[in-house]
């Protein structure tokens, strides 16, 4: 119903009774003279008398409620994208269920106008079809009830560039060579860490490094010293690395933990009876708030004294974990995927907290595949991919999205992000898409490989640096992308 349609019924009513007033009196005059019997008399002056108690109702001015007990509503901002509004409504002292009109003033200058049917004290609006980079107007009101609400300014995000220009190294002559993991502590400040076998002169015939390291300028070859009393190899292949600053670095050859300074690693084996197969990602949001995943179902936590060990309820491979800060909750906010990709149908999506486990939903339509990968916003955007990139705006979402190969063809191994508005996926075949609040883009053709993959991605505003191997004929080569907007 429109806001003028609405409008017109409330006016029309009084008015209505006006017209049947003068036929009210005239059948009571003719009940006094008994030319109407009791039998058509009676239904007749029920009715009229219903219709006059709602023109009483609506005439007469009802008396203020006292101080404090006004109704009110509120509008709040609960989150936006490029192109969507949630808006969070909150009443008080509002009789339910009350009609209320939800006014849209445009960057235009034109209006839009929505009436319905309030039921709830709380609700969220949510609002789609918007511009990018442009503020918008809402308020809402009730005419019934005469109260608006306060008017709320909301700025749409912008669109990201898609743009890129592209640069790939190779490491490794001999061998199977590949980078595993990645990370970006800044621009000048870029590790990566895998196994590269390099023909030389050596005893060997070769010299395997662990390590690759950008300085701004160029990669260096790098050699990870690793031994100690839980590590019998002195250079072992390292496959997972995160970073707190450029002396505060955590490394891992897969079966135990080494904290790095940028120049030596001090092995930490105080967590390896804990773990019940190899490590395959770290997360932290603090070197006091640590957590490693691994194969067979493998969580454990460090919390700056002790490590502790999770029990997930899976023995699948957990690949991927990821945090962000719930500033509704006031926490850190923790996800992990886990399958067996590749041997096995089955997924796991977990939520961790308080050193505890909750498996969540992995419905979805057309029904989830294997997971290798996780990336969210907490309250904004979550997304989990492997077989198929699949998204939700908040966890309690019924449902997780995917349009199936609308995105990529290709499995996709690593997901990461700056913002809901600046998303980016790799994998199979040097697979690379970016989503930059309205749509994704998936046909670059630089960083495509001919026969390998990308295994990890690091994003740092316009810096994104992928990871991965390639196949040269009998051998395999590593590489190393780097894309600049």
């Amino acid at each position: 119903m429109s806001p003028s349609l609405a409008k017109t019924y409330y006016l029309s009513i009084p008015s209505f009774i006006s017209q049947l007033l003068p036929y009210y009196f005239l059948f009571c005059y003719k009940i006094l003279t008994k030319q109407v019997t009791a039998m058509k008399t009676k239904p007749i002056l029920s009715f009229l008398f219903i219709i006059l108690s709602i023109t009483a109702c609506n005439t007469t001015e009802p008396p203020p409620p006292p101080d404090g007990e006004k109704p009110t509503l509120t509008l709040r901002l609960e989150d936006v994208s490029c192109t969507e509004a949630w808006i969070e409504l909150t009443t008080t002292n509002l009789q339910l269920p009350a009609t209320v009109t939800l006014k849209q003033f445009n960057p235009t200058g034109d209006t839009l106008s929505q009436v319905s049917i309030l039921n709830t004290k709380d609700s969220l609006l949510y609002i789609d079809s918007l511009l990018p980079n442009q503020i918008y107007q809402y308020q809402v009101s009730s005419i019934q009830q005469q109260v608006s609400s306060n008017e709320l300014n909301v700025t749409t995000l912008d669109t990201t560039s898609h743009d890129f220009t592209f640069e790939t190294w190779t490491f490794g002559t001999i061998g199977s060579s590949t980078l595993y993991d990645v990370v970006i502590i800044n621009e000048n400040n870029i590790w990566a860490v895998g196994e590269m076998y390099v023909a030389d002169t050596s005893q060997n015939g070769y010299t395997m490094y662990n390590a690759v390291h950008w300085d701004g300028i160029q990669w260096e070859l790098k050699r990870i010293y690793y031994y100690g009393s839980c590590s019998a190899v002195e250079y072992p292949p390292l496959k997972a690395i995160w970073a707190f600053s450029d002396t505060n670095i955590i490394v891992t050859n897969g079966g135990s933990i080494g904290w790095f300074n940028g120049t030596t690693v001090n092995l930490d084996c105080r967590m390896n009876s804990l773990l019940t197969g190899a490590i395959n990602k770290i997360w932290g949001s603090s070197s006091s708030d640590l957590y490693v995943v691994g194969n067979n179902g493998n969580i454990v936590h460090y919390n700056g004294v002790q490590w502790t060990r999770i029990e997930s309820g899976t023995d699948l491979n957990i690949n991927d974990i990821w945090g962000d800060y719930n500033e509704k909750t006031g926490e850190w906010e923790v996800l992990a995927v886990a399958s067996n990709y590749g041997s096995s149908w089955e997924k796991e999506i977990l939520l961790v907290k308080n050193n505890q486990v909750q498996k969540l939903s992995t419905d979805s339509s057309p029904s989830m595949e294997p997971l290798l990968t996780n990336w969210f916003i907490s309250n904004s955007q979550y997304y989990v991919a492997g077989s198929g990139i699949y998204q939700k705006r908040i966890l309690p979402d019924s449902l997780w999205k995917n349009n199936l190969f609308s995105i990529t063809t290709f499995a996709t191994t690593s997901i990461r992000g700056n913002d809901v508005n600046d998303v980016f996926g790799v994998g199979a075949f040097g697979d690379f898409v970016h989503f930059n609040g309205i749509g994704w883009k998936n046909n670059y053709q630089e960083p495509l490989l001919s026969n390998g993959s990308y295994t990890k991605i690091s994003v740092k505003g316009d810096l994104i640096v992928a990871v991965g191997g390639n196949q040269i004929s009998i051998n395999s080569e590593a590489v190393v992308l780097i894309g600049r907007r």
